[in-house]
């Protein structure tokens, strides 16, 4: 656990992305296959212990330390694993202990508290502070897959999109990968039919750039759906449907079904409608997270998906080949196919900037445009140069700060989500939460100003006096049962502090409803 705490420990202090990707790589080849396996497993979210939750942590600092002084203490540093490590009463050996027989310890433990108390007991400081990430989860060192991923082409010197390709389909220990990135083995072979593809993903646009773009004809330019972004993958007669995140949604969208024998990746957006006609997000929203959605649910609000991209057709890999080519397979398989839950993604024609505005603006439950280069492939994550989106321009409103809470990792000094609010009568309420948009300086003056102002604690969230007007920028806006100010605002951030409004000047929640017509029409 020393030498894992002292990686963790160098990652988190160090700010070069190219020294971290060599910090890893550099720490991998000290370690023997089932440490590296563990440490990769670690690094991406993938050791999972089933049989400890976060609750168990907090059941034990309250038999084991004063439970009033943990909590100030926490709410002082921000962090728990930190807390923890730094508020222990005892200070263990400096004897280095294994990662294999800590897993097994904990894995296999009758009575896990006590397991997890004697490793704090034995743990130095660093040491402790690791252990809980470890075991948690979550490490919020600065440090992501795609780093991981980069860190083992350097330690094996291959090539990344060959790790990239295979990705999802490789399972914890990983002997197979480090195998071949040490060229004692074979490309590690994947089920591809059971495995999700990390999905293409687009830059912001500069609108400057239209004109170069539209003249060139390098392009194309569709639709940017609101739905959300799924992936389906068939083979022999069964469909499976991952999310963006790369969950098997499947179960909540039953009408989602290929026939065909031989593999098939479709990329597409999923959206709820009768005879492939969108609605707003919120009425999709009615079928996201439904294990099991109701016969009137399937038949009010039935799923279908648009199509856009074919990474796999008949059984073959065509990522490699220019979207200009995949476009043509995905047009020439809809005119052999057909399927009433699946619609291919059309393409906007225009011939003048007046059009293409128009395009721009036309649907209520159209985000924006999305520009693909017609020659670039299907790459892994957000490559810039490729894929763009040019999405609507945000609308505003102002609103009241009304409650905040500490952020994560870097942020976990600082009062960071916020919860804001506008009047309704002589109440302020709820309307959205917050937790982008403002600068390093602004946040350090609305942490001072949250500080100051707090009038109430609950547990790690404050409540604040009403007195912070803060802009508000999103993308939509709409009529919204389940939210206590009647309306649901789509990616809500902060755009302006307005240190110099009155709070009186806010609108109420009437006033902004009124406004809502004129977006909705």
């Amino acid at each position: 656990m020393k030498k894992f705490a002292n990686l963790l420990e160098q990652l988190l202090f160090t700010y070069s992305t190219n020294r971290k990707i060599e910090i890893l790589a550099t720490y991998l080849k000290g370690l023997d296959y089932k440490e590296k396996g563990i440490t990769i497993a670690v690094m991406t979210g993938n050791l999972n212990f089933k049989n400890i939750k976060r609750s168990n942590i907090l059941n034990i600092i309250k038999s084991k330390l004063d439970w009033y002084l943990f909590e100030q203490s926490y709410d002082y540093v921000g962090d728990l694993a930190e807390t923890i490590a730094l508020i222990w009463p005892s200070n263990g050996s400096s004897k280095q202990k294994d990662l294999n027989k800590i897993i097994y310890d904990l894995k296999n433990s009758k009575s896990i508290n006590n397991t997890i108390v004697a490793y704090l007991n034995s743990f130095s400081s660093k040491e402790r502070w690791a252990f809980i990430k470890f075991i948690l989860g979550g490490l919020r060192i600065g440090f992501s897959t795609s780093l991981v991923k980069k860190s083992l082409a350097k330690y094996g010197n291959k090539e990344l999109y060959k790790i990239e390709n295979i990705w999802n389909g490789l399972e914890y220990p990983y002997e197979n990968l480090f195998l071949w990135l040490e060229n004692k083995g074979s490309y590690p072979t994947i089920d591809a039919s059971k495995t999700f593809n990390s999905f293409m993903l687009a830059t912001s646009f500069d609108e400057e750039l239209i004109e170069d773009v539209k003249s060139s004809d390098d392009y194309y330019f569709e639709y940017k759906w609101d739905g959300i972004r799924v992936q389906l993958v068939a083979k022999n007669g069964s469909t499976t449907i991952f999310s963006r995140s790369g969950e098997d949604i499947s179960n909540s969208f039953p009408e989602i079904k290929i026939n065909c024998t031989e593999l098939l990746v479709l990329d597409g957006e999923m959206l709820v409608g009768q005879n492939c006609l969108p609605l707003p997000f919120n009425q999709l929203q009615k079928r996201i997270n439904k294990k099991k959605p109701s016969k009137k649910l399937l038949s009010e609000l039935p799923a279908f998906v648009k199509v856009y991209d074919i990474l796999y057709c008949s059984g073959k890999d065509i990522r490699n080949r220019t979207l200009y080519d995949r476009r043509k397979k995905l047009e020439e398989w809809f005119l052999n196919n057909s399927n009433t839950n699946l619609d291919i993604s059309e393409l906007i024609n225009f011939k003048t900037d007046n059009e293409l505005k128009k395009i721009y603006q036309k649907f209520s439950y159209i985000e924006g445009i999305m520009i693909k280069k017609k020659i670039s492939f299907y790459l892994n994550g957000r490559k810039k140069g490729y894929w763009f989106k040019w999405k609507k321009d945000p609308k505003y409103i102002d609103t009241i700060l009304m409650y905040a809470q500490r952020g994560h990792g870097k942020r976990s000094s600082f009062y960071s989500d916020y919860t804001l609010g506008i009047w309704s009568k002589n109440k302020v309420i709820p309307i959205a939460k917050a937790y982008s948009g403002y600068t390093d300086d602004e946040l350090n003056k609305i942490d001072r100003f949250i500080r100051k102002n707090t009038i109430a604690k609950y547990g790690p969230v404050r409540e604040v006096r009403k007195l912070l007007v803060i802009e508000l920028a999103f993308d939509s806006a709409q009529i919204s049962s389940r939210h206590k100010s009647g309306i649901a605002l789509r990616f809500p951030r902060v755009s302006r502090i307005r240190w110099d409004k009155p709070v009186n000047d806010v609108q109420s929640i009437e006033e902004i409803k009124k406004e809502l017509s004129i977006y909705h029409s």
